[in-house]
């Protein structure tokens, strides 16, 4: 397993193991126990999928705790640097960081050239729900209290931005997922894949009824 593909896998792992997280701290702020269970089996979708992607990279050798320590201290700057002020603010996290990540990963993923890695980096990126589940209730608190959807657009615009930030910080320090696309021969792609996360942002925003 070449080195790109092990920082794919490594912060993928991460990234699920802290989704994890995240989801249950922010299902102790839901306001009902429906939100508390709907999340919590979110959570355990995302810790699922983080043992999934451990035990793939030990099936071959390659210890997941390893693969995903150079990841560590971006991520959670990131996270650290975005702490939600309320439950809504978590939900917007959620959906637009997490959508971010998810769509930049899912393009890299088409140039794994393994069929197996690639299908499962496919399937820990499925949707668990959370989509549907962050659009219905933030549009529900916009509909009840119109003045919060400014206050959670600029807050959707400061995330883009820290997460603009994190990945140029991961790029410098482990250039090997942007060699996995500058090494396919397809320099266009790169743009492409910019364009395309951007209006995939946007299509999101607009989902709930915000400016991107």
């Amino acid at each position: 397993m070449d080195a790109a593909v092990i920082d794919l896998l490594g912060v993928l792992a991460y990234g699920e193991l802290t989704a994890f997280e995240r989801l249950a701290t922010d299902a102790q702020l839901a306001p009902t126990v429906p939100d508390k269970v709907a999340l919590g089996t979110m959570a355990n979708v995302e810790f699922a999928h983080f043992q999934k992607l451990s035990k793939h990279l030990q099936d071959r050798g390659v210890d997941p705790f390893e693969a995903m320590a150079p990841f560590v201290d971006p991520l959670d700057s990131f996270h650290d640097s975005t702490q939600p002020a309320d439950w809504y603010e978590g939900l917007i996290k959620a959906y637009v960081g997490d959508g971010m990540a998810t769509d930049f990963y899912r393009e890299v993923a088409t140039y794994v050239k393994d069929d197996e890695t690639r299908s499962l980096i496919q399937d820990v990126l499925a949707d668990t729900g959370q989509a549907s589940f962050a659009v219905a209730k933030v549009k529900e608190i916009i509909a009840e209290e119109p003045s919060v959807g400014g206050r959670l657009a600029l807050w959707a615009r400061r995330l883009v931005g820290e997460a603009l930030i994190q990945a140029q910080q991961v790029a410098v320090e482990r250039d090997a997922l942007l060699e996995l696309l500058v090494g396919s021969g397809d320099l266009a792609g790169i743009t492409r894949l910019l364009k395309s996360i951007t209006d995939k942002h946007t299509e999101r925003m607009a989902l709930l009824g915000l400016d991107a």
